[in-house]
């Protein structure tokens, strides 16, 4: 996530200040990225030090007020049209968790993957519900329609999300038994390929002539 341009994103229309900045960022995303009062100033303070904002006046209230500058502008124009890049994915706990639970003593993958699939269905219909209230509140008009849109597809692309990671949770779990089974069979062929061993006869002691 770029809080980086996220803000400047938020002062493109006009001047802001901190907490108005946060509050508009919140609203924009439905709050699914908290962001605290010191990560917006401190944010602010790097876009003022590379010359992408400046400080210029207050509010009514006092509120010391930052706009986008040219520059800013700029590099605001050249975050949208660039892709996301993909080939360096950031670090997912979850692959992670389920990469170190194979062969680690006393865990249970399978119970991993069934207790994080749960997890996962339970976000997706709270998801989905929201998604709802979402339309309702556009189709009805009882909305900040920009923020509403901005947090519909959010919304949905979070669900898209959580059905990708069910999903791939379910290949998980059949790759694993399909595994286990073909081990217990490579086992099985293994042992009927080698002969039984033929006990070799014990040596007779010789009878002493009498």
């Amino acid at each position: 996530m770029s809080i980086r341009h996220g803000l400047l994103a938020l002062l493109e229309p006009g001047p802001r200040y901190g907490s108005q900045l946060r509050s508009e960022f919140e609203s924009r995303t439905g709050s699914t990225w908290p962001l605290n009062v010191g990560q917006v100033y401190t944010t602010l303070s790097r876009l003022k030090r590379d010359g992408l904002i400046e400080q210029g006046g207050e509010d009514e209230a006092g509120h010391a007020l930052y706009a986008i500058t040219d520059a800013g502008r700029e590099e605001l124009r050249a975050w949208f049209e660039k892709p996301v890049d993909r080939t360096s994915p950031a670090r997912d706990e979850l692959a992670i968790k389920l990469a170190m639970a194979v062969g680690a003593p006393g865990v249970d993958i399978r119970n991993v993957i069934q207790s994080q699939r749960r997890h996962t269905v339970k976000a997706m219909q709270d998801y989905t519900r929201l998604k709802a209230q979402a339309i309702t509140a556009l189709e009805s008009g009882a909305s900040q329609e920009r923020d509403d849109v901005a947090w519909l597809l959010v919304l949905e692309q979070l669900i898209f999300q959580t059905e990708a990671e069910a999903r791939w949770l379910d290949h998980c779990e059949a790759r694993l038994i399909r595994l286990s089974a073909a081990a217990t069979t490579q086992t099985a062929t293994t042992a009927q390929a080698v002969p039984p061993r033929v006990p070799l006869p014990s040596r007779a002691t010789p009878r002493q002539g009498t």
